[in-house]
């Protein structure tokens, strides 16, 4: 019974996985097939001529590059600012006792429910009168301030024995010190798993920085790829092709940080959840 029962298990995960990969799958596919394979009619898994004339069509027609450029920076300096600031607030709300704690952190936790449209226009506003717009800074500065991380980390903190530190003042390291030395490197569990969810929402991010960045050179992957591969501002067919050779390139570099660090990344999952 016991055997019947795990291959029940293994066998929808493998149905899972298989209609999660499947977009994923066709996608490339369909990158290196010219564009008339692409949407004949009954569809093709192997094309009778794979080519990669649409990623050399999208280098040559689009500037590609220095949308990843921008994404880089920006996500990447958002990831390290978020990961600063929130093991800096996650290790005091778990460690340490101050007048206000628990509704502060009641506050920051229920922030998880309001989504970004709620508070665009005042952000926008601010953003304005800061001179924020147009910038990389008015991309990665209202990313700084990221609850999920905040919770990860608050859980993982407390979750580590307080011995550690009480040994640590003895030795007469103060509270920077163990936090730093003592504290970081045992957290690399669950900062990985913060890094892998902040880079790839700061990478997908396409809302606020369609609506910051007005400049073409300053534009992101994700608003490139919606505002200029696709037919919105074009009288012309879409072009499958084009399109799904850039999706494919943009999901590189997520691909390589999760690849990474995925030997944390269950772990700190797993620590994160269960601990606190």
């Amino acid at each position: 019974m016991k055997k019947l029962k795990g291959s029940v298990k293994y066998i929808v995960t493998i149905l899972i996985c298989i209609v999660f990969l499947f977009p994923i799958a066709w996608a490339l596919v369909c990158s290196v097939k010219p564009e008339a394979d692409i949407t004949s009619y009954p569809p093709r898994w192997i094309p009778d001529v794979a080519t990669f004339a649409n990623y050399a069509e999208v280098l040559r027609k689009y500037p590609y590059m220095s949308w990843m450029k921008n994404s880089i920076i920006t996500a990447g300096a958002g990831t390290i600012l978020i990961l600063i600031l929130s093991s800096l607030a996650a290790y005091a709300f778990a460690r340490f006792q101050f007048k206000g704690k628990k509704v502060l952190y009641s506050t920051i936790v229920a922030m998880l429910l309001v989504p970004i449209q709620a508070y665009m226009i005042p952000l926008f506003l601010l953003c304005s009168k800061m001179n924020l717009l147009n910038t990389y800074a008015g991309i990665i500065l209202p990313s700084a301030a990221n609850v999920t991380s905040i919770f990860i980390l608050t859980s993982f903190f407390k979750g580590l024995p307080t011995e550690l530190e009480e040994a640590a003042r003895i030795d007469g390291c103060g509270e920077l010190r163990i936090f730093l030395q003592i504290m970081l490197p045992l957290s690399k569990p669950a900062l990985s798993t913060v890094t892998i969810l902040t880079f790839i929402a700061n990478w997908n991010s396409f809302l606020w920085p369609m609506i910051c960045i007005r400049t073409d050179n300053l534009k992101t992957l994700p608003v490139g790829i919606a505002q200029f591969m696709g037919s919105v501002n074009s009288n012309a067919q879409f072009q499958y092709g084009t399109a799904l050779a850039g999706c494919c390139m943009a999901v590189i570099p997520t691909l390589i940080v999760f690849l990474a660090l995925q030997k944390y990344f269950v772990e700190g999952i797993a620590s994160s959840g269960i601990k606190g």
